[in-house]
């Protein structure tokens, strides 16, 4: 649906000059940031062209943005540069070989040890040699299925070493999940591992990506794996081939010049049908991006030490654990484990004190777990954290309590972002290396420099401050962002472009306050937001749906005080099914486990008799999830049967959710 945005663009081409609204008496500090995004959205050539200059450019640019071909935006036509040679090469040349450039910490292994930029390129280039000598050439595609090691880092540098591109798939993934992306992206090599290792145990990863392959249409030819010693994993002959002897006799290969327009990677995101979609970036846009990120939102210069407690399988881990941190010739801490149990809360502490982390990312689920096995910070006591100047939060809302909690135990800045897989670095934040302006609980902070947010109506008209409304960012967007999903440009327009000409929409509901904060407080769509992980409600009920005993499924995702949310499966039996409550729920939630993993946290399911829905057929989610949280809401007039909400709410309620005098 096309709509009129005569309004909004009305109110916008009134205030180009300062899109960043303030109170009379605005600090300077304010009106620093302000001015900055001003420049990046009146002059946004000159403003990227500036931060260009902080890449090594083979070819400069023809143009910085080539609209040409709009709604498909470009930055840095006609230039060329490698991504590999800018993270690690150019660093090496410049002297600083023998810095640390990633800090492998690994808990559940006992293991610790830093890689020097000089032995990074060692290792770098001979992967890339192994990729080479097997055919991987620019523009294939290699799937990297890996757990939190360093080997992980250094195939994604190897593949951008000569413009190979590379989906790296989350290790937690069931075979199914694996099979999507493989079919999708249609990899010439899988890099793998035999194991992960998490607190429960080790999880062998070989015998999923052998069924994975089985189950593929796509026939892949080569795989590499790395044997850890927690397991060892059977390879296949032909196929398979061990990662430390193929390497060990691989040639060093040199950076292969790119166009800056060029793709660097597909990462998959789940998408309302269920189908994963693939982000496409670029790599001009993202080195440019993210190397002016890590230094005016995370502080982070060369030869500061930074650390993004997440994983290579999400956004998170591709910008700031690989490629932000090292574009500025930081050091960046891998770390295999988590914020409790490995061994106890106080891990992240120790490890930030150990070594000298100046700015560290999280999650506010993190946060949350540390904070319900350690109320008092007991575990923070003679830990000098003297060196950490900032704490970032994003992956998922920051409410309140956490902000708070961690404020007053840390005696640190915290800082809420807000960014998602497709934008590939943060929308709205708290420029601490530039201009830190006021933290307000529950907010990101302001508009990016780059980004042009409003919040409109359905209708597209701008919704006043303090109202909510659909988040959206005016075209076009700055670089690093996705140019487009893989092989799917329609699909590109049809999920971000269609519903507002003009604008993004980031599927995020929310508000700005009188001082242009923004608060992003829901999804538009039922993604279901688990611990930072989007995970599709319609993936989700495909799967329940294929337990014979199962008719239809519905799944929301509901209020969690540890995770964000977590999903919950409302199923209508088949006629004459006679299994019990107890071993249907476990039937289910194995299926679940199996089929999309343990990441989907999936433990909450009870069968109804019949579930809300429209006369048109529409399950209505958002009605039963309003339900379960104790939110006010109105009886969809569209609805079929009204006593299933009644239904519902008994069943939820017997859950332990919705409260039974609301």
């Amino acid at each position: 649906m096309r709509l009129s945005l005569n309004r909004i663009k009305n109110a916008r081409n009134k205030s180009d000059k300062s899109p960043c609204t303030s109170k009379q008496g605005v600090s300077i500090v304010k009106q620093k940031h302000k001015q900055l995004h001003a420049k990046s959205i009146n002059q946004p050539e000159v403003f990227w062209a500036e931060a260009a200059h902080n890449i090594d450019w083979k070819t400069p640019w023809s143009s910085v943005l080539d609209d040409s071909d709009a709604p498909f935006y470009r930055w840095f036509a006609g230039g060329k540069m490698n991504t590999c040679y800018n993270a690690v090469d150019r660093h090496v040349i410049a002297g600083r070989g023998e810095q640390i450039a990633l800090q492998y910490v690994s808990p559940v292994t006992d293991c610790e040890y830093g890689i020097t930029y000089r032995e990074l390129l060692a290792q770098v280039s001979r992967l890339a040699g192994y990729m080479d000598s097997i055919g991987v050439k620019k523009g294939d595609r290699v799937v990297i299925y890996m757990p939190m090691v360093p080997e992980t880092a250094f195939a994604m540098l190897a593949c951008a070493r000569i413009g190979a591109i590379h989906s790296v798939v989350f290790g937690g993934f069931a075979a199914n999940e694996l099979t999507t992306r493989i079919n999708d992206a249609k990899p010439k090599l899988i890099l793998s591992a035999s194991c992960g290792i998490e607190p429960s145990g080790v999880v062998a990863y070989k015998p999923l990506l052998d069924e994975a392959l089985l189950q593929a249409s796509h026939n892949v030819e080569h795989c590499l794996v790395l044997n850890r010693s927690q397991l060892e994993a059977e390879l296949l002959p032909q196929r398979d081939q061990d990662w430390q002897h193929a390497v060990a006799s691989a040639p060093d290969i040199d950076c292969v010049p790119l166009d800056a327009t060029d793709p660097l990677y597909i990462l998959y995101t789940s998408g309302t049908t269920g189908q994963p979609k693939g982000v496409v970036r670029d790599n001009g846009g993202h080195a440019v991006a993210l190397a002016w990120s890590m230094k005016h939102i995370y502080d982070i210069d060369c030869g500061d030490t930074f650390w993004a407690a997440s994983d290579v399988g999400w956004v998170v881990g591709h910008s700031y654990i690989v490629y932000g941190p090292l574009l500025v010739g930081a050091t960046s801490i891998m770390y295999e484990g988590k914020p409790i149990g490995t061994p106890d809360p106080g891990a992240f502490w120790r490890t930030i004190a150990k070594y000298n982390v100046k700015s560290f990312f999280t999650a506010p689920t993190a946060i949350r777990a540390i904070k319900r096995d350690d109320p008092n910070g007991d575990y923070l006591q003679g830990i000098d954290l003297s060196g950490l100047k900032n704490v970032f939060l994003a992956g998922e809302r920051c409410d309140p309590d956490t902000l708070h909690w961690s404020e007053d135990k840390l005696q640190k800045p915290v800082i809420d972002h807000w960014w998602q897989t497709e934008t590939g670095w943060p929308v709205a934040a708290n420029l601490m290396g530039y201009a830190p302006v006021e933290v307000k609980a529950g907010s990101p902070a302001l508009a990016v420099p780059g980004y042009q947010i409003d919040v409109v109506d359905v209708m597209g008209d701008e919704v006043s401050a303090n109202e909510s409304g659909n988040v959206v960012i005016k075209l076009p967007l700055p670089p690093g962002t996705l140019t487009t999903l893989w092989q799917n440009e329609q699909r590109y327009q049809d999920s971000y472009l269609s519903m507002y000409p003009g604008y993004y929409l980031t599927g995020d509901a929310g508000y700005k306050d009188e001082d242009g904060y923004l608060y992003i407080m829901s999804r538009i769509d039922d993604i279901i937001n688990v611990a930072g992980h989007r995970l599709s409600t319609g993936r989700f009920e495909e799967v329940l749906c294929q337990h014979e005993a199962v008719a239809e499924a519905a799944v929301i995702g509901v209020k969690d005080a540890l995770k964000g949310q977590v999903p919950l499966g409302l199923v209508v039996l088949k006629k004459g099914v006679t299994l019990n409550d107890d071993e249907l729920n476990q039937q289910l939630m194995h299926l679940v486990r199996q089929e999309i993993g343990p990441v989907a946290a999936f433990r909450l399911v009870s069968a109804v008799q019949k579930l809300p829905k429209t006369r048109s057929g529409k399950i209505l989610r958002g009605t039963m999830r309003n339900i379960a949280d104790n939110q006010n809401y109105n009886v969809p007039a569209t609805i079929e049967d009204p006593a299933t909400l009644d239904i519902v709410r008994n069943t939820l309620t017997r859950m332990g959710y919705a409260d039974a005098h609301v």
